[in-house]
This record gives C-alpha cells, sequence and structure tokens, in this order.
C-alpha cells in the first residue's frame, strides 16, 4: 500500500531521472572540449566548490583519482588562505557552482586568470561569473529542483554528480583503464579482495605439495601432510603435471593403498587455473567443482606447476 511518503519518494526519483535524461541529450562539444583539457594537463585535476557543490566535488576528485586521473579537491574557502599554493600551472580547474555565483570561488578563478591555469566551469547559468570566467562550460540543464519548495540542491546535484562520473568514465576508456589498474588503487576491502588476482594468493616454490607418478604411497600421504593442503599434485618425470590426489582419494583406495604408486590413485587432468586470473573466477570454480584447491599452471609453461591457490587463502581475504 503506497503512502505520501513513498508518493513523494517516487516524485523525487522520476524527477531527478528526467533531469539526468535532459542532461544527456544536452551534451556538446564542451563536454569534449573539458575533456581534452582534463587528458592533456600535465598535473592534477583540481575540482573546488562550496556547500553541496564541494560534497560533490569531493566524490568527483574521488573518482577521477581512482580511475587514472590525478585529481585533488581543494575547498574554495581554504584556498583563499594559503592552499592556492596547492594549484600549480600545470593544473586544470574544475570549478562547481550551480549558480555560477559563489563568492567563496571568487578568489580560486581569480588565481586561475592570473596565472593561466585552465578553467572548467560547471554550472547551470551560462550568464554568471563563473560562466563568463571559464575557459569551458559544462551547462547543466535550468530544471527544477525535486523539492516541493524549489530551493533545495537536489536534482541539480543529482546532475552535477552524473557529469563527474561521465568525465571520469571517458577518461578511463580513453586510456584503457583496467580492472588491473583499478586494483592497483584498490588493494584494500571488498572491492580489493574481489579484484585480487590468482597470483596474489598462491602457495608458490617449496610449498608447492607435487609428487612424481612413480611415487611410493608412504611419500604421497608424507606430501600431503606435511604440506597441510589435503591434496598433493602428480607430475610425470619432466616436471609436467599429470594428476592430483586427495585425502579423499586415499580412502577410496585404503585397501591394498601401500601396494600402489601415485599414478594408481591419482585423478587425471586435474582443474587448474592461471596466476592472472582473478580469485574471484576461483572461487567460483571451486564451488562449482566442490574442491578446496586449484594447481595453478603458468600458460607460459604449459602444464609446469606454478602454484597452489586453497580455498582459505582467498576466504581470508574476504571472498568465498
Amino acid at each position: 500500500m503506497k503512502t505520501p511518503f513513498i508518493d513523494t519518494a517516487a516524485r523525487v526519483i522520476r524527477a531527478e531521472a528526467a533531469a539526468l535524461n535532459q542532461l544527456a541529450d544536452a551534451l556538446d562539444d564542451r563536454f569534449r572540449a573539458a575533456i581534452d583539457l582534463m587528458r592533456e594537463t600535465k598535473g592534477r585535476v583540481i575540482i573546488t566548490g562550496i556547500g553541496k557543490s564541494g560534497h560533490i566535488a569531493n566524490k568527483i576528485a574521488a573518482t577521477l583519482a581512482s580511475t587514472g586521473t590525478p585529481a585533488q579537491f581543494v575547498h574554495p574557502a581554504e584556498a583563499s588562505h594559503g592552499d592556492l599554493g596547492m594549484i600549480t600551472r600545470d593544473d586544470v580547474v574544475l570549478a562547481i557552482s550551480n549558480s555560477g555565483e559563489a563568492p567563496e570561488l571568487g578568489n580560486l578563478i581569480a588565481y586561475s586568470r592570473r596565472y593561466e591555469i585552465p578553467l572548467i566551469g560547471l554550472t547551470s547559468r551560462e550568464d554568471s561569473t563563473l560562466a563568463r570566467q571559464s575557459d569551458v562550460i559544462l551547462l547543466l540543464p535550468k530544471v527544477t529542483e525535486a523539492c516541493n519548495t524549489g530551493v533545495v540542491p537536489t536534482t541539480s546535484t543529482t546532475m552535477t554528480l552524473a557529469m563527474g562520473d561521465a568525465l571520469a568514465v571517458a577518461l578511463m576508456e580513453h586510456r584503457d583503464f583496467t580492472a588491473e589498474h583499478f586494483r592497483a588503487f584498490h588493494p584494500g576491502g571488498k572491492l580489493g579482495a574481489q579484484l585480487s588476482l590468482v597470483r596474489d594468493l598462491m602457495h608458490r616454490d617449496d610449498a608447492i605439495p607435487l609428487v612424481t607418478e612413480d611415487a611410493e604411497m608412504s611419500t604421497v600421504m608424507a606430501e600431503i601432510g606435511n604440506k597441510g593442503f589435503g591434496v598433493t599434485g602428480v607430475t610425470d618425470t619432466s616436471g609436467k603435471l599429470i594428476g592430483i590426489i586427495t585425502t579423499g582419494d586415499l580412502g577410496r583406495h585404503m585397501k591394498g593403498l601401500f601396494d600402489l604408486k601415485a599414478h594408481d590413485v591419482m585423478t587425471r587432468n586435474p582443474v587448474t587455473i592461471t596466476p592472472e586470473a582473478l580469485a574471484e573466477k576461483a572461487v567460483g570454480l571451486m564451488n562449482t567443482r566442490k574442491i578446496t584447491c586449484l594447481i595453478v599452471v603458468d600458460p607460459a609453461a604449459p602444464d609446469m606447476p606454478a602454484g597452489l591457490l586453497h580455498i582459505h587463502d582467498c576466504l581470508r581475504v574476504g571472498l568465498g
């Protein structure tokens, strides 16, 4: 059952969605000019704004920085008290003000003009001070705010945020920014875990449990027990991986086990993964196959064991 609160919420969301559609339709060559300034700068993108625009500016700076465009938020009030020194002639400034008349931006705008620092103005008023002083204008469509008073920044801030995302993604795609690059900027938390590679988590060298195909079962059991993963890979005489033995395999061959060799007990063609695969993919593979380990094989040396990944290694960083 709908309530007045839900009706209000729906109205707000629809109003903002409609504004975003208008924003998309209004994009023109000025957007491309802004991208060119950001792309060609030798320094950083300095983003500034006051009030709600300042909060949005902070988010845009963070998004740019995490997607390959060096960026920094500079508070306009602090800029007037020394932080103008953070801005160099190699930078480009993106100043945000819906009205284009925020007095706090005055000193920063003047500084950019004095030292010929490129200025991009993001505003809804083409006749504003900010627009007139800017080298490039990113103009927001004139739409009504979503609140019933028409004065609380709602629709305008949503459009501003979307414009920032559009700039960041356009720059990101131009630079062929990949998940690997993104992972380098996000090593911590759930996101960092999701973008971890197998090579980041796998066990290497002497930690890999391995026996040759003609190994006695006493040797196989010792290797499984000593390495502590519940499995061992099996290699041929050239060192190529040809099978795997798990504790489950030992149980299924318990009768006469010590009369057998590794090749009698092993499961052939074991499931493997490459070092450059996402650890998230490895977890999915282990869950699907109902196994707890994957032997890692480097494509540069086919069938040669390069590591071992255990499900516990993935769980430890928050995957699974």
